[in-house]
């Protein structure tokens, strides 16, 4: 949904489950009725300049359509906010993808700030 039409994507339980049991990565999923509305996930790096606190880089923020605007999206960003605080992070980054501007509003009403840098992505290692 995040990436429709990437064939490089492939979801395996057993690499979720790596990644779970990592204390560097945390993985959340939101729940409806319905089964899986939302992700996200917070991986933990470590700053060669803050000494011992390291920065959260924030990937895979999906939600449905039907749950958007529904509190799901802040339930989401507030755990990966509670997680990054707990394990002293200096901040927070994450990409989005240019033409999700109502994605961008949302980040931009949880106080993470489009205009002061600028985000670069170079894909490696895929088949197209």
């Amino acid at each position: 949904m995040l990436v429709p039409g990437d064939p490089n994507i492939r979801v395996d339980p057993a690499h979720l489950a790596a990644l779970e049991s990592d204390p560097f990565n945390h993985i959340w999923l939101v729940e409806s009725d319905d089964g899986v509305c939302g992700t996200a996930l917070l991986t933990i790096c470590r700053d060669a300049m803050y000494r011992d606190q390291p920065f959260g880089t924030v990937e895979n923020v999906v939600l449905l359509a039907s749950v958007r605007g529904k509190g799901a999206g802040r339930v989401l960003m507030d755990a990966v906010e509670r997680a990054a605080r707990a394990a002293r992070c200096t901040k927070l980054m994450l990409l989005s993808s240019v033409a999700r501007r109502e994605a961008h509003g949302f980040f931009a009403h949880l106080g993470y700030d489009g205009d002061r840098k600028r985000g670069f992505v170079k894909y490696l290692n895929r088949a197209r």
